[in-house]
């Protein structure tokens, strides 16, 4: 009977994480309240589920001890928003965060009166997007935990894959439309650009930059690429067409078509990072690959061909819209530059505690200079928007857990020899390298339904990378 039970909220936990993959992406990429509410519930459900489990699932004992560091990262994270919330004495505050006494004493109608303060400007706003940046990190908790077999690892992929191609078949298909929707809604913004079901083509191309390297990855694990040795180069062709040819041919055509997405998007961020992934793969393959100078030469030319042919397609569909988009007169209309001194100007005011999770928005407009004529809701630069609201100690422990996992992922990928792994876990080390280089100009990881699917994509990337490590024998679970 607990055995049955255990079942139960197994199932219950992976196919909530499904559902979310799934889920988050529609409604303008879950950036509503009510999207949010969906999303914390879900993932509360699926931790009570956890909870109740009276046998866990074995986790890969390696993988357990790699995750020493970013558990304690990440906990100190969750303990120092805690301290940007809870109320302290005035004298307090003026030694631990200075500007945030100034900031109070300037705009605080009531200042003289108050005996305790908050290192958050807005404590309320730093409470929710803290509990919101929790329910993602209690997401890649579950994936960790519970996703130990092949079966779920591929399920993942493969629900990630379908979402990206409908995405951009979707926006695609938006596009040529006289009355452009994002599903239930009208669109009004971004009228001559694929977004998907997104609202902003920035978000969308990087919502695809996450999965076409893991579709990539998928079909290098599906045709086993990095164990095709010591053959001659038809026996090489007629293994490939054995290994799930139409899946291969299915999950190529996806990749043609967020590529086309990502073009026809008109991010400038997107189509460059487009071209970035596709040299990552070539390069990481070629050199890492285990074989002599006759099978990398062979691979070189096969991985050259296909992204060459994908690239050259993709391009010459979308060629007006990329040239576009890279023009001098868009390029000079941007006011990034401005953003990015405002947000360090933030961050100069509270260098050590920030100004608190999530208040980037409510503290721009005191920043804001004049001249500037539209009014910034985000940095568009995740680095420096979570340096402003974390400053130095906060961000410490939030960038240092990511970049410990994504760095350990690649470390672990780069010594394994399974085909499989090699596979998977090299299309979620790109997928990462991917996001973190486009939220240098973006703010992708502000967006609920990213930042979901980046949780995803690091948590299972770390599985995947360690799937079955330390056993003689691969075998299916």
């Amino acid at each position: 009977m607990p055995a049955k039970k255990d079942n139960l909220w197994g199932k219950i936990i992976e196919f909530g994480i499904l559902a979310l993959l799934m889920f988050s992406p529609l409604p303008a990429a879950s950036v509503n309240e009510w999207s949010i509410l969906i999303i914390q519930l879900s993932v509360l459900i699926m931790m009570a589920a956890y909870i109740l489990m009276k046998e866990k699932p074995n986790n890969n004992i390696f993988l357990s001890h790699s995750l020493k560091w970013p558990r304690y990262l990440f906990i100190g994270l969750f303990i120092f928003l805690f301290i940007q919330v809870i109320p302290f004495p005035k004298f307090m505050v003026q030694l631990l965060s200075p500007g945030i006494l100034s900031y109070d004493k300037a705009f605080s109608v009531d200042f003289q009166a108050l005996k305790f303060m908050s290192i958050s400007i807005i404590p309320a706003q730093t409470l929710r997007a803290s509990l919101e940046l929790l329910s993602y990190f209690l997401l890649g908790f579950l994936i960790i935990k519970t996703v130990t077999t092949r079966k779920q690892i591929m399920r993942i992929f493969s629900v990630l894959v379908a979402m990206g191609a409908f995405e951009a078949f979707y926006g695609l298909f938006e596009l040529s439309n006289k009355s452009p929707r994002i599903l239930f809604y009208k669109k009004i913004h971004m009228l001559d650009a694929v977004t998907g079901t997104f609202v902003n083509r920035n978000h969308f191309s990087g919502y695809l930059e996450m999965i076409i390297p893991l579709a990539i990855g998928l079909i290098i694990a599906q045709i086993d690429l990095f164990s095709l040795s010591g053959l001659k180069w038809k026996q090489r062709l007629l293994r490939l067409s054995e290994k799930g040819l139409a899946l291969n041919v299915l999950i190529t055509i996806a990749i043609v078509l967020m590529s086309l997405g990502i073009i026809f998007s008109k991010s400038r961020s997107g189509v460059a990072i487009l071209i970035i992934t596709f040299l990552l793969f070539f390069e990481l393959t070629i050199l890492y690959l285990n074989a002599g100078k006759e099978r990398k030469k062979w691979v070189r030319i096969f991985l050259g061909s296909a992204f060459l042919i994908i690239t050259i397609i993709s391009l010459y569909l979308g060629i007006g819209a990329t040239i576009e988009r890279f023009s001098l007169d868009h390029l000079l209309r941007e006011q990034r530059p401005t953003f990015w001194a405002n947000a360090l100007q933030i961050f100069s005011r509270f260098p050590l505690f920030g100004s608190g999770l999530g208040t980037f928005t409510s503290l721009y407009p005191d920043i804001e200079q004049d001249g500037v004529l539209v009014r910034a809701f985000h940095a568009h630069n995740d680095y420096l928007e979570y340096f402003a609201e974390l400053g130095i100690l906060g961000m410490g422990l939030l960038l240092g857990g990511i970049l410990f996992l994504a760095i350990k992922s690649f470390l672990v990928w780069r010594e394994r020899r399974h085909p499989e792994v090699k596979g998977l876990a090299l299309g979620g080390v790109v997928s990462l390298v991917a996001i973190l280089i486009h939220s240098l100009t973006d703010f992708n990881l502000h967006i609920p339904g990213n930042m979901l699917l980046f949780s995803v994509v690091i948590s299972v990337t770390m599985v995947a990378s360690f799937y079955k490590r330390g056993e003689h024998k691969i075998r299916e679970k």
